[in-house]
């Protein structure tokens, strides 16, 4: 046992990139790399810059120069990922990966989302990022393609976010900040350590806005706390409870003529029908992790809430009238979830060299009742009228992972892993009438990804891998919801897509602050999920076939000199449909006829991304210009109809105060200089042809941050 425990220790070592790969290297050429392991991996050895994918952290412990009210704000850096604020706090941030995610109307699509270990995506897949609290936050890891077995159901990747552990000393902090359109911003956080060794994080924050568009004033209540309690041996208990409370009016998508007309403008319907969104969320989650000698470790997860949404939609009183099967104006929805994570890892060595795995299984819950009431009652509109809709869904996934680490040669190593998904979705129609038969029924889905990559380690600050993996994506009960045809039900036809993905990269640290991060990447789709139609915030799914997104990303950061530092981020991404398909094209078009041809562009996705930011710091001054830029993006299957391409620039500056208390921070931040005109966001396949949702023009933010110091 001595003897493996030094053999892991050295394994260790050498995995973090901590000490030379070549034992004849001085011990000057030692580079300190990353300070976290990417948890994506799950792999306890395995640094980010060990790993074959594509990976970023983002550390949040210094706080964004801006409002703090979406995350948007510090995701803009992450090549290959687009984070898009769309000034509407009804259908939270549109975020995609690869192109992965950008069908999604709301909330988000494709990616695997984790707040402190606990999935933020829903056990079908639909995702939100709006309870996370920036305010208490630590970090955020990305991992861009599906290479890691011990997640399941994306395709595009993972995206975890941490709250701070608390530790003796900490400082408490308060935050404020206003901005134009009466937007302010209010958080505190108390983290620390208290009795018996118990850490602490307690974030609570409000956001209060009334809208840069008409009819998109909103407010966000977020409450997290995060609890530790290390018991030594590796021993360590992690308890997270977070609360969500968001009223927000929905200004809806503008036409194109609209936009360029005024882009600050809601269309009638949005003020007529009063269209809007409540959500309400609970959650709790706990982890234990616990060592069993020197190389076995056991982890066991559960968690469990409710988030509940009432949305009000523009949809006429008359096809309600018309149609017996029209579901309504209105969507409650009520959803109830829970779920399990457990798994074993084990260190020690293979054939002599160093070697880890992983083998573990999940069980997850979700149980939602979905209603659908009339959005009128009599003249009266947007208000709650008669029950048009009522069912009961659950959803059941069970998995089984495991997953591998071993460096089988000084320079080499090779990670792989397998993941097997069941996935069942079960509807029980409680709406039957003589005109609305019951359309109860059930649908599973079943699949098994591999991945697999392997790394070359030239030397201690050089890198390069190859990687291949599949993404597995079931539709979402959103997705289900609606069907295609008009008809009503659950649009059980619905297919999972299949994406193999293949990925080549190097990666390099040179110097402290030196690094370079370069990928090229493919991912072919089979039976592609896309939209069908979206009309007055409703979306119907179908598959189309085939798809192929590929492409190029760069990361690159440097020092230029003691003050000023450079990070550079660009993607280039070629996302087209790679077979024919049919779609409706019209008013009144019920038999789909109109070929969009293989080749043509998949909407949503930009072509081109760019972002460049240069900080300055001297004492207690900072400052930092930032400039992004987009290329145009297509709206609609057919591509005629797009969202032109932009570039902005920012700027944000700040200054601390030392006190016998603590530090006063003050700070600015200036969006949008040259106050251009831009879409922030697209609505794919609007059948009303409102695609577009302006970004905001020129803006200022400014801010104070209090740390206080208990200590002193």
């Amino acid at each position: 046992m001595p003897m493996l425990a030094t053999c892991l220790a050295c394994a260790l070592a050498q995995a973090s990139s901590t000490a030379p790969l070549d034992p004849n290297l001085a011990a000057t050429d030692v580079r300190t790399l990353d300070r976290v392991v990417v948890e994506g991996t799950r792999l306890r050895g395995v640094s980010a810059f060990d790993t074959p994918a594509s990976t970023a952290t983002i550390d949040l412990r210094d706080g964004a120069e801006g409002s703090g009210a979406d995350v948007s704000e510090v995701l803009r850096g992450v090549p290959g990922l687009l984070a898009r604020n769309r000034q509407n706090l009804a259908q939270d941030t549109q975020l995609s990966i690869r192109g992965f995610g950008s069908r999604a109307t709301f909330g988000v699509r494709g990616v695997r989302l984790y707040v402190d270990g606990i999935p933020a995506s829903m056990p079908d897949g639909q995702g939100q990022l709006s309870h996370f609290s920036l305010a208490g936050g630590d970090r955020i890891d990305v991992i861009r393609g599906p290479f890691s077995a011990l997640h399941g159901n994306s395709s595009g990747g993972v995206v975890e976010m941490y709250s701070e552990d608390g530790r003796a000393g900490d400082p408490w902090r308060v935050r404020a900040t206003a901005g134009r359109n009466d937007s302010r911003t209010l958080a505190a956080q108390l983290l620390g350590e208290g009795a018996g060794g118990i850490g602490y994080n307690f974030a609570l924050s409000r956001y209060d806005t009334d809208g840069w568009r008409d009819h998109s004033a909103a407010r966000r209540d977020i409450a997290n706390l995060k609890l530790h309690r290390d018991f030594g041996e590796r021993r360590r208990l992690d308890v997270v409870a977070n609360w969500l409370d968001v009223d927000a009016q929905d200004p809806l998508g503008l036409t194109a003529e609209q936009a360029r007309e005024n882009p600050r403008q809601a269309v009638g319907v949005a003020h007529q029908y009063n269209t809007r969104k409540t959500t309400r969320q609970q959650q709790l989650g706990a982890t234990y992790e616990h060592g069993l000698g020197d190389a076995q470790t056991v982890r066991v997860r559960a968690w469990g809430g409710e988030r509940d949404v009432v949305q009000f939609l523009p949809i006429p009183p008359a096809p309600q009238n018309n149609s017996a099967l029209h579901a309504g104006g209105v969507i409650d929805l009520d959803n109830r979830y829970d779920g399990i994570d457990a798994r074993w890892t084990w260190e020690g060595a293979l054939a002599g060299a160093p070697f880890e795995v992983t083998v573990g299984g999940n069980l997850d819950r979700q149980r939602q009742h979905r209603r659908g009431f009339e959005n009128f009652v009599g003249d009266a509109l947007g208000v709650r009228g008669g029950l048009r809709r009522d069912e009961r869904n659950t959803l059941e996934n069970a998995d089984g992972y495991a997953q591998a680490w071993w460096r089988f040669a000084p320079q080499w190593s090779l990670l792989a892993g397998v993941r097997h998904s069941e996935v069942q979705f079960e509807s029980d129609d409680r709406y039957v009438t003589g005109a609305n038969p019951d359309d109860s029924g059930r649908v599973r889905y079943r699949q098994t990804a591999p991945v697999a990559g392997l790394v070359f380690a030239p030397d201690d600050a050089l890198r390069f891998y190859v990687s291949a993996g599949r993404g597995f994506e079931t539709p979402t009960f959103n997705e289900l919801s609606y069907r295609a045809d008009g008809g009503a039900g659950l649009a059980f036809g619905l297919q999972p897509a299949i994406s193999d993905n293949l990925e080549a990269g190097v990666k390099w640290r040179g110097a402290p602050g030196w690094s370079l991060e370069a990928a090229l990447f493919r991912a072919d789709t089979d039976n592609e999920l896309a939209v069908a139609r979206n009309a007055g915030g409703r979306s119907s799914f179908r598959n189309v076939g085939q798809a192929r997104r590929q492409g190029a990303e760069a990361a690159f950061t440097m020092p230029m000199g003691e003050s000023l530092d450079l990070q550079l981020a660009w993607t280039w991404l070629d996302a087209t449909f790679r077979s024919d398909y049919l779609i409706c094209q019209g008013a009144g078009c019920t038999v789909p006829s109109t070929v969009v041809p293989a080749g043509t562009r998949i909407p949503g996705v930009a072509e081109q991304q760019l972002y460049a930011r240069l900080d300055w710091r001297q004492g207690p001054w900072s400052a930092a210009i930032e400039g992004e830029a987009l290329g145009d993006v297509t709206v609609n299957d057919l591509g005629s109809e797009a969202a032109s391409g932009y570039g902005l620039l920012h700027l944000s500056g700040g200054r601390d105060w030392q006190t016998a208390n603590g530090t006063l921070r003050g700070f600015a931040r200036l969006d949008n200089v040259f106050d251009r005109r831009h879409i922030g966001s697209v609505i794919v396949n609007e059948g009303n042809g409102r695609f577009y949702e302006p970004g905001i023009s020129r803006q200022l933010t400014v801010g104070l941050q209090w740390n206080w110091d208990r200590m002193r």
